[in-house]
């Protein structure tokens, strides 16, 4: 029943962002969510890759270690120039827009609403976090958003508490992220979107370049042993190929529009005991008091010494 809900308000909050604006549709992970049980693969990659071919960079800052049971904040950040547009479904021009995904070590999870902070709140507003599954609620979603205005988005967590769970232990765990901004250059389909560069699949001569449906084009190339061939290119990216140029299998008929791409980034968060960090203040505190023995036995030294005229 649970999966139920959870299923039918992703459907709901997906089917009214893609009325509001269906060109960033595709950019929801909702579709990883549906074709992949993990967003990882076993060489490491995240399955955005699949789809968001180009690379750019992602950044993540975490703390170095955390306490059991406390609530911290993850900052991913994913940096484009402000103001860059990107080609949208209908092929007009419009704001690129992003989104991020937190993998997390087993037993940590978004942080409950009631134990953020006020400083966690603001800096949330208008961000909304979903997990990628009922199973998987340590691997946490954001987006799409708007690019501009979210260029650092921030994760509020909640590490969990190894008294209460025998399979948590305290120590040193890695988080994966993943940071996007634009569409997909392919549907998981595998069909190419509009954000994609085209290509020529046979050599040829192009004998005619004509309109196709829904404002698509339609490039006639002739191949050497006569056979026409068609490309169908859809609206968005811009021809860079003429009537009877010759064109070799492979060579591009467009131009690449896409100015978004992907990035991921590993890092690493140590969930501290609190017995080590009373153990290591012990451990200062003695080091500190003996180096004051060490002085004052010295200068205890030092004065015997002279007034026994050594």
């Amino acid at each position: 029943m649970r999966r139920l809900i959870t299923f039918l308000l992703s459907s709901l909050l997906i089917g009214i962002s893609m009325l509001i604006t269906p060109q960033a549709s595709w950019a929801y992970p909702f579709w990883a969510q549906q074709n992949y049980e993990n967003p990882r693969e076993a060489t490491g990659k995240i399955v955005c890759a699949n789809c968001h071919l180009a690379n750019m960079t992602t950044q993540a800052e975490v703390p170095q270690s955390v306490r059991a049971d406390s609530v911290f904040t993850a900052a991913v950040k994913v940096p484009y120039k402000t103001g860059t547009q990107e080609i949208g479904a209908d092929g007009s021009e419009v704001p690129l827009q992003v989104g991020a995904v937190v993998m997390l070590p087993d037993g940590f999870k978004l942080a409950p609403q009631d134990r953020w902070t006020e400083k966690i709140k603001e800096e949330t507003k208008g961000v909304y976090f979903t997990q990628y599954s009922e199973e998987k609620e340590n691997i946490i979603l954001v987006g799409p958003l708007p690019g501009d205005q979210n260029k650092e988005i921030i994760f509020p967590i909640l590490s969990p508490d190894p008294s209460s769970n025998s399979n948590i232990h305290f120590g040193k765990y890695s988080i994966h992220v993943g940071g996007n901004r634009g569409r997909g250059q392919v549907y998981p389909t595998g069909e190419k979107s509009n954000n994609s560069v085209f290509t020529a699949t046979k050599s040829g001569t192009i004998t005619s370049i004509d309109p196709g449906e829904n404002n698509s084009r339609v490039i006639n190339i002739q191949t050497d042993d006569g056979e026409l061939v068609r490309e169908e290119i859809p609206v968005g990216p811009s021809l860079i190929v003429e009537v009877e140029d010759k064109v070799e299998s492979g060579q591009y008929l467009t131009n690449d529009p896409n100015v978004g791409g992907f990035g991921q980034v590993d890092t690493e968060v140590v969930l501290q005991s609190p017995a080590r960090v009373i153990g290591l203040l012990v451990f200062f505190m003695g080091v500190t008091l003996s180096q004051i023995m060490l002085v004052l036995k010295k200068k205890q030294v030092e004065k015997v010494q002279a007034a026994e005229g050594i």
